[in-house]
């Protein structure tokens, strides 16, 4: 978790991470333990058939990693917009 002006902004961790670090920066930031937010993903990518890895993946393009402004989403849209 990042402090923006004294407040809490969602950040992919660095540390902590297996894949992209979303659930490790959503742990952080709702202050529970990372392997609680993994296990709720899992659940929900079981239960809805994959619509869990889909929520991931949007989450990974969204959030800004951990010492980063902008986000992947971010960064291709502004790239675009210049070219």
């Amino acid at each position: 978790m990042s402090n923006i002006n004294g407040r809490k902004v969602l950040v992919r961790k660095i540390d902590n991470r297996i894949i992209a670090g979303v659930c490790a920066g959503v742990a952080d930031y709702l202050d529970v333990d990372v392997n609680m937010v993994r296990l709720v993903v899992a659940l929900i990518t079981v239960i809805t058939v994959g619509v869990g890895i889909v929520g991931y993946l949007v989450a990974w393009a969204v959030i800004p990693e951990e010492g980063q402004k902008t986000s992947i989403a971010e960064d291709l849209i502004n790239k675009n917009k210049f070219n």
